[in-house]
């Protein structure tokens, strides 16, 4: 049996399948919170929505394919196991980095788009007459 091409197979499939389940998942539980972000315009949310979709896919796709060459060529199942686990777990960590970025960067959006229906921070205690009125 030829270890080589049956651990590429497993890990094409199994980090090919984590990528889709991965972007999937963002996709439906992430239009709340970009709607949110938004300020309610449903639209744009679901645009950027679909946009971080086809980037997720391009860039996760895109690492799975180019670290299938990268590491010790398996000769035998326990060096078969062993590459196939270390990279599962790299695409696991390029995963989880790319989620934890994209909610860093939305959580900043969004309060930033939150700052107008907050209160001032102080009551105004008179108001000035505009020049020339």
């Amino acid at each position: 049996m030829n270890w080589l091409v049956t651990t590429y197979a497993a890990y094409l499939l199994i980090s090919v399948a984590l990528v889709v389940w991965v972007a999937r998942t963002l996709h439906k539980n992430g239009r709340i919170f970009l709607v949110d972000s938004f300020l309610g315009n449903e639209p744009l949310a679901d645009s950027v929505n679909h946009l971080l979709v086809v980037g997720f896919y391009l860039i996760n796709i895109g690492y799975v394919t180019l670290a299938l060459k990268h590491g010790a060529a398996a000769t035998n199942p326990q060096e078969a196991i062993e590459s196939l686990s270390t990279k599962v777990g790299l695409v696991l960590l390029v995963l989880g980095s790319m989620h934890f970025f994209n909610l860093f960067v939305f959580t900043r959006l969004r309060r930033r788009g939150q700052l107008h229906k907050q209160p001032p921070p102080v009551a105004p205690q008179g108001f000035v007459k505009p020049a020339g009125v």
